[in-house]
């Protein structure tokens, strides 16, 4: 297979699996406002695997905020935050799998927060540092290791 096409293919799903993981957890009312545990963040961990994941990543949150009805500065500044996570976790990964969730919680504990005070009037600011640090902990750093722990088994069949 053309190694374009599959790497297209591969975005393409790993954007359909977020934005499906976002409704899931939008059904559970966790997936926006200030406490935030989407099951989609998990797979920011998957550019430890595979370029392709980095647009795939983008494109899936961006579609997700809009999906789910975000402000216009969510659906920016939410879907670049996840953009920087997973360009990070590309970089950071190849030096150790431990340190592939670190990027998109660190990006999306810093401009998350601001993004729920400035768009929707969440404060304290505080409080919105302290739980989306948390939910993206959750998110990433326990359900993305888990999920990147289960596909290292499975890399060679499913990633170049």
């Amino acid at each position: 297979m053309n190694t374009n096409v599959k790497r297209l293919c591969q975005a393409a799903i790993i954007a359909a699996l977020y934005i499906v993981l976002t409704f899931v957890a939008n059904a559970f009312g966790l997936a926006n406002y200030a406490v935030q545990v989407r099951f989609s963040e998990a797979l920011t961990i998957l550019p430890y695997f595979t370029g392709a994941a980095v647009p795939g990543l983008f494109v899936g949150c961006l579609l997700s905020n809009i999906l789910t009805g975000c402000a216009l500065p969510d659906i920016i500044f939410g879907s670049i935050a996840t953009l920087i996570g997973a360009v990070g976790t590309g970089i950071l990964g190849k030096k150790s799998k431990w340190l592939a969730p670190i990027p998109p919680i660190v990006a999306n504990a810093i401009i998350v927060p601001f993004v729920l005070k400035y768009a929707y009037g969440i404060e304290p600011l505080w409080f919105s540092f302290v739980t989306v640090t948390a939910g993206e902990i959750i998110s990433c750093g326990i359900l993305g290791m888990l999920l990147l722990n289960a596909l290292s088994k499975y890399k060679d069949k499913l990633f170049d």
